[in-house]
């Protein structure tokens, strides 16, 4: 087997605890499990492939990126092996294990100052300016690239629905799916592919705060309020992969539940995953509370490992200075 054939199919693992809790069956996509160890390899691949068969992105080309990291290293490892140079564009707040693993991949990694994506100095603008300014460069523009969605349209969606019929839930009375946004490639995706076949599926937008999905699934414009600590979730437009998202509701939660959530499937469900996955878990959890004792069936997706941020959720000090607390047995104790 070839690397970029071990993309996808990761398994769909009960979060046991909170299904016992709920009276709901709560599921969750490891997709941790992929090779590069996030979800968005999926997308990676799709982008590198439609790039390559469009001639794009030619031999002994160079490809061009601005990431939060998951996506970079994706792109990384797909594309070294394909004999691409890799230049990666990231802000300069994300956590170290993000930079540490892209140059140990062999990633030129370019760090720049956080600012609003209005300003030009963004990282996602300072990505496409290198594309341009560097022969041979494709960028892979995650955001509107629909490639990222498709990936999921025809994988991750389709990988959920067999993963239920299995279990003996594909015809469940209640689906709901919920995910968080940060291209919007994900929950267009599967959003398109739940509904081609359950049109009563429920597709719920899970929103840090600092993030204008919420406002802009309710109200239709973008305003926020506040900030969060997860990293590659939450933006403030709507981009062209999220426009083609079937989203039915939004549900905001905000960081200390995040890591109660967080710390409580590490240490009751033996999960220790990445605050965007965590984000999701809450969420579910939430709207699963809500239909408590019904039976419905709420789907997520555990983005990526704990691992990849473990110097800063692992730090009291840190979450400390963001005026957070890790309390791994919090929803524990709600429980009993």
């Amino acid at each position: 087997m070839r690397l970029a054939q071990s993309v996808g199919r990761t398994p769909l693992i009960e979060i046991e605890s909170l299904s016992r809790a709920t009276g709901c069956r709560i599921f969750a996509k490891a997709e941790f499990m992929n090779p590069g160890g996030s979800v968005k390899d999926r997308a990676a691949l799709s982008m590198i492939e439609t790039a390559e068969a469009s001639g794009e992105l030619q031999p002994g080309g160079v490809i061009v990126e601005g990431t939060a990291g998951n996506t970079g290293i994706g792109l990384t490892m797909l594309g070294l092996t394909r004999g691409y140079r890799v230049i990666i564009c990231m802000p300069d707040n994300q956590a170290a294990e993000k930079y540490a693993l892209l140059e140990a991949m062999g990633a030129e990694v370019r760090r720049f100052q956080p600012v609003p994506f209005a300003n030009e100095a963004h990282f996602y603008h300072q990505a496409r300016r290198i594309a341009e300014q560097t022969p041979g460069a494709w960028w892979a523009n995650q955001f509107e690239n629909l490639a990222n969605m498709r990936a999921h349209e025809s994988t991750t969606g389709p990988e959920i629905l067999a993963d239920l019929q299995r279990d003996g839930l594909a015809s469940a009375a209640a689906l709901t799916f919920v995910s968080a946004v940060g291209t919007g490639g994900t929950i267009a995706g599967v959003s398109r592919a739940l509904k081609r076949a359950r049109p009563d599926a429920r597709v719920v937008v899970a929103d840090p705060h600092g993030s204008g999905m919420l406002s802009y699934v309710r109200e239709q414009k973008i305003e926020t309020v506040g900030s969060s600590i997860t990293e590659g979730i939450g933006i403030m437009r709507v981009t062209a992969n999220f426009a083609q998202a079937q989203v039915d509701a939004a549900i905001r939660v905000d960081d200390q539940l995040m890591l109660d959530v967080l710390f409580h499937l590490a240490r009751v469900d033996g999960l220790f995953v990445g605050s965007s996955a965590a984000l999701n878990v809450a969420a579910a959890y939430t709207l699963a509370q809500q239909a408590r004792g019904r039976g419905e069936v709420f789907v997520t997706m555990l983005c990526d490992h704990g691992s990849r941020y473990a110097s800063k959720l692992l730090s009291d000090e840190w979450l400390a200075s963001k005026n957070l607390l890790r309390r791994p047995n919090f929803i524990a104790e709600q429980m009993s």
